[in-house]
């Protein structure tokens, strides 16, 4: 059976602990109706379009 040789360091744990806990930002992409920048895959809010079909009235025209 596998043994290590010596314990991890508590650098090289951080480390590789780091790596997983990083922030991602969101990609962000231009809407195709007026331009706002929507998270894929999401309703403009500004316009209620998604795929180039208005599928929701946003709030500011109610």
């Amino acid at each position: 059976m596998a043994v290590p040789r010596a314990n991890t360091s508590k650098a090289r744990t951080r480390r590789r602990q780091a790596l997983n806990m990083r922030l991602v930002e969101p990609t962000l992409v231009k809407c195709g109706t007026c331009g706002n920048k929507v998270q894929l895959h999401r309703v403009c809010p500004k316009c209620g379009f998604y795929r180039g079909k208005q599928v929701m009235v946003p709030e500011s025209k109610v």
